[in-house]
């Protein structure tokens, strides 16, 4: 346990200090690859052979598909961490705890969410709105070429709300709990549901395990997620309204339709003033969603800046709570 609490925090550390250097190998690309190619050998064929006119799409068949996708991807991901992690240990206890530490940096995101969302508010500042535009289309699903500048700095923000759960918040917790294999099979979860959960006519069937498994996976960490940060905004001054984003997080955490998704994003509005959410356009078709929040104040491009604060400091209480989880772990184990 002694090795793992090391590992953990030097992996904490090594994300804060770097983040995902994209000039080194990155084992959740890897992990993206299989799946497209699984998506390629499983669901392109059946989708051919129906505009041919060969044969009708099969719902229960394309979800088969879908679940097989899932457990190979899981089975793939979880061994070959396992493999690492215990090859490490085996040459050496120390060459075991970089192993597993640098397992974990991959793991969490939370720097590379603040880089990429930065750009966001770089180009908003500095730069143009057809920049701001591209920037924020790297970090959103949504279309981005009609927004305007409110409307760019409102999805940056959104994105870094969201992704503090299943980006930083849920990776940090089942790392915790299981080490990288669990933390690295979580990533597997989330990269499927980010590649194929969607509901469109593509991926509503040959999706719907991935995307439903993220649901589970995620339900107590987003919500552990949202109440830690409504906390962590008690410690940030007078520029976060903690009283606020307690109400909002209870009031609207449920307005979307996942389940997950805005519980951290009803804290993040709260605390920030901010209305979120609302319509937005996905491939060329606009999605009706609630608002989440109050407009106490106009959006601007420094709530990007605000909201990342809020990742990190929701970040380091969820580290000290996994600190204070595996210690007593060690302790009953003594």
């Amino acid at each position: 346990m002694g090795y793992h609490m090391s590992a953990f925090l030097l992996g904490y550390i090594l994300d804060l200090l770097i983040g995902d250097p994209w000039n080194i190998p990155h084992p959740i690309r890897w992990i993206g690859r299989l799946i497209h190619r699984l998506d390629e050998d499983f669901l392109n064929p059946k989708l051919k052979e129906s505009l041919n006119g060969q044969i009708e799409r099969n719902s229960k068949q394309e979800r088969r598909l879908g679940l097989l996708t899932v457990l190979v991807v899981l089975c793939v991901t979880s061994t070959l961490t396992a493999v690492v992690i215990v090859g490490g240990y085996c040459l050496h206890p120390v060459f075991g705890v970089l192993v597993e530490a640098v397992l974990t940096c991959y793991i969490l995101a939370a720097r590379s969410l603040e880089k990429e969302s930065m750009k966001v508010y770089d180009a908003l500042t500095n730069g143009t709105l057809s920049e701001a535009r591209y920037a924020v289309s790297m970090i959103v699903g949504r279309d981005t070429a009609s927004l305007d500048a409110s409307g760019v700095t409102r999805a940056a923000v959104e994105t870094v709300a969201e992704n503090t759960s299943d980006g930083v918040i849920a990776p940090l917790i089942y790392t915790c709990l299981g080490g990288p294999i669990l933390g690295m099979t979580y990533k597997a979860v989330n990269t499927m549901d980010s590649m194929i959960g969607y509901h469109n006519d593509r991926y509503e069937d040959f999706g719907y395990f991935a995307a439903g498994l993220d649901d589970v996976v995620n339900y107590l960490p987003s919500r552990i997620s949202g109440f830690l940060m409504v906390a962590a905004s008690f410690f940030m001054g007078r520029n976060y309204n903690t009283k606020n984003a307690w109400k909002i997080f209870q009031r609207d955490r449920y307005n979307h339709k996942s389940p997950n998704s805005a519980q951290t994003e009803s804290a993040c509005a709260g605390a920030l003033g901010l209305r979120l959410a609302g319509d937005a356009s996905y491939f060329g078709k606009i999605v009706h969603k609630p608002y989440i929040g109050d407009a106490l104040k106009d959006i601007e491009p420094r709530d990007i800046v605000k909201a990342c604060r809020l990742m990190f400091v929701t970040e380091f209480l969820v580290v000290l709570v996994c600190i204070s989880i595996m210690w007593g772990m060690a302790v009953i184990t003594i």
